[in-house]
């Protein structure tokens, strides 16, 4: 499965922006999918997941309230609202995909390319 991320820029404290993630194979559509994020120096860490039909989601706590993941999967996408941004917030986010309908493990099995969200204050 190849995963394409997109939708992120430059944007104010307080703003939103909305990340894409597609994916090349239908199959995506039965698979949990997840964003992640990575700030300079610092590790990749979890955001949200999404269950295969988005009736399971979770969520980090510095996040909670501010931002949303939901998927069609008609269109083999997954996106991520993501309210009230702040300079925290600043980071290259990644979407995984699992290869079970659940996420079952602390990291995906395949990794899309890192889209880049910068917050400024």
């Amino acid at each position: 499965v190849q995963l394409q991320a997109s939708g992120g820029g430059l944007v104010q404290a307080g703003g939103s922006l909305r990340l894409s993630c597609v994916a090349s194979k239908r199959t995506f559509s039965n698979n949990a999918v997840g964003w992640f994020r990575q700030a300079p120096g610092k590790e990749r860490e979890f955001v949200a997941t999404i269950s295969w039909n988005g009736g399971i989601t979770t969520y980090a706590d510095s996040v909670k309230g501010r931002f949303t993941i939901s998927r069609d999967n008609a269109k083999n996408t997954v996106y991520l609202q993501m309210n009230s941004l702040k300079p925290e917030d600043t980071a290259v986010y990644y979407c995984g995909s699992w290869l079970s309908s659940f996420r079952n493990s602390n990291s995906p099995r395949y990794w899309g390319q890192g889209t880049q969200v910068t917050v400024s204050s």
